[in-house]
């Protein structure tokens, strides 16, 4: 049976990313005992899966989820996270954030109904 969700990020800048998922994220986490220290797995807030049509590439995207978009954006600005302006997608106002290591990280204020809270 499956349990879990384990999501990859690739990053040019693992340290960093991770340093942003501890410190400015505040996720708690294992450190992983293998061979490379610091090697850190995050705890996750609850997940969800949508699948939209796309009449390009497929592809696939990770949004962070939140209640009010202006206040955490706020909050990550004033830790130093650089941003992008909210849009409005219908489904939800959504934002860029750019990751330390250069990648960038979706997130989002819906307005849908939401599956994490069944």
């Amino acid at each position: 049976m499956i349990n879990a969700l384990h999501v990859l990020l690739y990053s040019h800048d693992p340290a960093a990313d991770r340093a942003f998922f501890r410190d400015v994220l505040r996720w708690p986490y294992v450190e992983d005992a293998g061979p490379d220290p610091g090697w850190l797995i995050f705890k996750t807030p609850p997940t969800e899966v949508g699948v939209h049509p796309t009449d390009g590439p497929e592809f696939t995207e990770m949004h962070l989820m939140c209640d009010d978009i202006h206040a955490t954006v706020a909050d990550l600005v004033a830790r130093g996270v650089p941003t992008t302006d909210v849009t409005d997608r219908g489904y939800g106002l959504v934002v860029t954030l750019t990751l330390p290591g250069g990648g960038q990280l979706g997130l989002y204020e819906p307005r849908h109904t939401t599956a994490f809270q069944m």
